[in-house]
């Protein structure tokens, strides 16, 4: 349906909604903007009876009648008794899971949804407490930029590529998924689908995706199974301890007491006339490491690998910018 129908139908329906008398359809040709533009009476009654049918297939009551015995045409009018929503009566429990899933995401694509439920629900006369006391803790951080891109593809059921930063052993590479669900784990946000390079289910913490998440191929073509967990997955996939993976680091001489309490020094090496130490590192999470390690500022020089050198580097211009 093209923008200008739509527009014309939703005014159409106001129009209608907003009158107890019967319009004729000349009257409605005068009020309701779109039909003026009709180049001739035969093009806007041939309108007006599409746009009638089109109200009829979306189940909106269309009477049709006239005021008085001295009327000689019929008119049109949408009775407030038929069209409106009926009483939605909510059990305590229902009506406090509603206010918990409005309280519940904090990402701007998800809030104006949740709200827009609310008002409705509100304007339907169901009580609806947003501010109650909840035994939940209902704040659930969405702020990895994949969140959005990758419910949008799973929604769609359509594929999605996207580059991701494995932790061991550290490598960046490109996968290619279709997605069946994104889900909160300890935490943790995870999208959870089939990969195509693999041939087999796979989950992906939303945190190591790196870069655009790009869509491939048509819409509507991924489904998930109906047999699949995908909290349950996700639970198994991480329930094993990863492997720690070595990490080079150069340390500014009686810098980083911290960093050298967990290492072993390896060497020693001046980086722009300043003096200090090699130090190796083993690390479980380097995508975690990264946010304290950059906390050391220019005392610390990460080495090896790429990746964590890369995402060390990328906090510090991120504060840099935020200060400048």
């Amino acid at each position: 349906m093209s923008v200008a129908r739509a527009e014309r139908l939703v005014n159409l329906v106001l129009c209608l909604l907003s009158t107890r008398q019967y319009l004729s359809a000349e009257r409605i040709r005068g009020i309701v903007p779109g039909y003026a533009d009709a180049p001739s009476d035969d093009a806007f009654f041939r309108t007006f009876e599409r746009d009638k049918t089109e109200l009829r297939e979306l189940g909106i009551p269309l009477e049709v009648g006239r005021n008085s015995v001295f009327d000689t045409v019929d008119g049109y009018r949408i009775a407030r008794r038929d069209y409106e929503l009926g009483e939605i009566d909510l059990e305590p429990d229902e009506a406090a899971a509603v206010a918990l899933a409005v309280r519940l995401w904090d990402s701007p694509e998800l809030t104006g949804a949740a709200h827009g439920a609310l008002l409705k629900l509100r304007a339907a006369g169901v009580d609806v407490d947003q501010g109650a006391p909840t035994v939940v803790e209902s704040k659930v951080r969405t702020s990895e930029p994949a969140f959005a891109p990758l419910l949008a593809a799973v929604q769609a059921g359509q594929a999605v590529s996207f580059g991701y930063r494995r932790p061991s052993p550290a490598e960046l590479r490109e996968r290619v998924l279709e997605p069946w669900g994104v889900v909160s784990w300890r935490g943790r946000w995870y999208v959870v689908g089939h990969d195509r390079d693999r041939n087999a289910p796979r989950c992906f913490r939303l945190s190591r995706v790196v870069g655009e998440v790009r869509k491939v191929g048509r819409p509507g073509v991924v489904r998930r199974p109906d047999d699949v967990n995908l909290m349950a997955f996700v639970a198994n996939t991480n329930s094993e301890p990863p492997q720690s993976a070595p990490a080079l680091l150069w340390v500014a001489t009686g810098r980083g007491a911290g960093l050298r309490r967990r290492a072993r020094v390896v060497g020693e090496r001046e980086v722009d006339g300043v003096p200090g130490e090699l130090i190796e590192l083993d690390l479980h999470y380097p995508d975690t490491a990264a946010g304290w390690i950059a906390g050391y500022g220019a005392d610390v020089l990460v080495l090896e690998p790429d990746v964590l050198a890369k995402s060390v580097r990328e906090r510090l211009i991120a504060v840099a910018e935020g200060t400048s």
